[in-house]
């Protein structure tokens, strides 16, 4: 829902200002900062991705052949995976297809978008896990930038809290939150709550740096390290991250049920964990695609 909010940051000095959702107005058609946002995550995610890349021998073509696949269909699957686990939230038809107000799930963009650059990658024969440890930092990217998205519809926030980077936010959001309503927020003013969409962004920011760091001044043992590296940081943050949050869906009744994002989190930091300590221990016995790539475009040189 396009909206404006009031939001502060009493902790670090910053007090009341207002954030309006409509980035502007073309044609009579209302454009959202939550889509200007996300466009620029994925901007950023591709140049990532292009630059990496360059570097094992994937050219500029084939980044953006995969990216023109990858991007309409993870944004699909990103879309179907919040409708479907949200369907009480869509009324009408034209409702469901208008992501202009929020509502992307990142687990159904990584589940399609992850589909279709491995289908891309085998068609045009290029080593899907060297390929993932160029795109999953390019994503984790893409994900720290988009929170900004929720920032500005003021959604994805958390609990009523008191600590010092505690963010203070009035809209229709908080006005019916009912999680706020039991915590004994007064909604018909500012309430102060844990700002997990900033604790997010700055975790998958970090994480991005740091596999950046290792793949620069340590470096992967194996292709496929760099991405479960990443899963595994983005799996262990949202873990917990999502546990403060006041709108998460559940498996099962609120009252004792799981957090379904919290769970999948969990699942991934343990899987992802698990792998990387696996392969430390029995280091995978193949070649650097990068190393292949030499050698069949030598190979091709010698045959001219």
């Amino acid at each position: 829902m396009l909206r404006i909010s009031t939001i502060s940051f009493p902790g670090l000095g910053i007090g009341d200002f207002k954030v309006d959702s409509v980035a502007f107005e073309i044609f009579g058609v209302t454009i959202a900062w939550y889509a200007l946002i996300i466009t620029m995550g994925m901007v950023a995610a591709v140049a990532y991705t292009v630059v990496q890349a360059k570097k094992i021998g994937i050219t500029f073509e084939d980044v953006i052949d995969i990216a023109l696949f990858t991007i309409p269909i993870g944004i699909l699957g990103a879309r179907l995976y919040y409708v479907l686990t949200s369907l009480d939230k869509f009324k009408t038809l034209a409702s469901v297809f208008d992501i202009r107000s929020g509502g992307l799930a990142i687990y159904g963009g990584i589940i399609a978008g992850g589909i279709t650059v491995l289908a891309v990658c085998l068609y045009k024969k290029i080593d899907f896990l060297a390929f993932a440890d160029c795109v999953a930092p390019g994503v984790l990217l893409a994900q720290g930038i988009g929170r900004w998205g929720n920032f500005m519809n003021g959604e994805a926030y958390g609990a009523p809290t008191d600590i010092f980077i505690r963010m203070g936010l009035y809209n229709a959001n908080t006005m019916t939150d009912g999680k706020l309503i039991e915590a004994g927020a007064d909604v018909t003013e500012m309430v102060f709550v844990h700002p997990t969409f900033l604790y997010e962004s700055l975790w998958n920011l970090l994480g991005v740096l740091l596999v950046y760091l290792f793949a620069k001044f340590i470096h992967k043992q194996y292709d496929g390290q760099l991405f479960l590296m990443i899963f595994g940081w983005y799996g262990l943050g949202r873990m917990f991250i999502e546990g403060l949050r006041t709108d998460s869906l559940y498996f099962g009744p609120e009252e004792w049920g799981i957090r379904v994002s919290q769970a999948l989190a969990a699942l991934i930091f343990v899987a992802a964990t698990a792998l990387l300590v696996y392969f430390q221990i029995k280091k995978p016995n193949r070649p650097f695609y990068h190393k292949d790539n030499s050698k069949a475009k030598k190979s091709a040189k010698g045959k001219k």
